[in-house]
């Protein structure tokens, strides 16, 4: 898992040698990170993360973000457990990657064109922090598409990064004899050049007004029973179903809430003073980066993938209904 992190690293590295673009981004409906367990010894399950983001800027400053509250092992009771045990997802939100590129070396690569490199990169996650290396493959799509997978077998051994301790927790939960303490790892990675896009100002409920949530719900248009199983990730923090406060505030007919509007729920200062109102379409710009859409939020779990934005968001509109 380590060195899958790392992966994404490099392919960054190569979409900065295309002087057209300013910037570029990792397209989460294309890559996937995945990673194998096995238990009892002969046992063997495969599970991934299912939102991962990037972004290198044109200085070639890098950063890659991995929501691991998208973790996704097909037993809901596991993901919950994985997110509290393991990776303390609360706390700890995202695996980070940072690092500084020189793009000279890389700027010859073309359309087409295929290399490998060695790379080395930081990592937190679960609140460690240590450098990473990895040997990678990298493709040249077209000028505005990279792939990069990794040139060798990848392995996380747990006790690296301090999670030993979380996959004992789940071992014991499980009744197992025995969980593996190292986790082979495969991904694909595919990054695209970015486009200009203008901004999105927040929707604000003007004075006086009051938006009804079967009227906000009518303009969505996402699936609802994809939404359902899509909400896993966001169970650790938030409620939908019943009017439960948890980490975050309850769901229970947000869609044409007013923002900071659940009473006894203790929100920050900014979402306690804002005037939003969650729209659909507020609601989409919030879940792609809370803190750029609220400056000051207390949630820092992104989703990267806009159908699952746009899922979710009718999954909580029919709750609303």
């Amino acid at each position: 898992m380590i060195k899958a992190f790392a992966s994404a690293v490099f392919a960054l590295a190569v979409l900065t040698g295309t002087a057209q673009a300013e910037s570029w981004s990792l397209s989460s409906d294309d890559s996937k990170i995945s990673f194998g367990s096995v238990k009892k010894g002969t046992v063997g399950e495969v599970h991934h993360f299912g939102a991962v983001s990037g972004k290198v800027a044109a200085d070639g400053a890098v950063k890659i973000e991995i929501d691991v509250a998208s973790v996704e092992t097909w037993i809901d009771i596991r993901n919950e457990r994985m997110l509290n045990w393991v990776f303390d997802a609360v706390q700890f939100p995202n695996a980070i990657i940072t690092t500084q590129l020189d793009m000279k070396k890389l700027e010859a690569l073309k359309a087409g064109d295929t290399m490998t490199m060695d790379v080395t990169a930081n990592l937190s996650l679960a609140g460690q922090s240590g450098d990473i290396e990895a040997s990678l493959f990298v493709a040249r799509l077209s000028d505005g598409k990279v792939l990069v997978t990794s040139d060798e077998l990848l392995m996380l051994n747990v006790a690296d990064f301090g999670l030993t301790d979380g996959v004992e927790k789940l071992r014991e939960a499980a009744k197992l004899s025995s969980i593996a303490q190292a986790a082979p790892i495969s991904l694909r990675l595919v990054f695209t050049a970015d486009e200009k896009s203008a901004a999105v100002s927040p929707a604000v409920v003007p004075a006086g007004l009051k938006v009804s949530a079967v009227a906000a719900a009518a303009t969505v248009a996402g699936d609802p029973a994809a939404g359902a199983k899509a909400f896993r990730r966001c169970k650790a923090c938030h409620e939908a179903t019943s009017e439960k406060n948890k980490v975050g505030p309850h769901l229970v007919g947000v869609v044409g809430r007013a923002a900071g509007s659940i009473e006894g729920y203790n929100y920050s200062k900014a979402m306690a003073s804002t005037a939003i109102v969650w729209t659909p379409e507020a609601l989409g710009e919030f879940l792609k980066n809370p803190k750029e859409y609220v400056p000051g939020t207390k949630m820092v779990a992104k989703l990267k993938k806009q159908k699952d934005i746009d899922d979710i968001i009718a999954y909580l509109a029919e709750g609303a209904k």
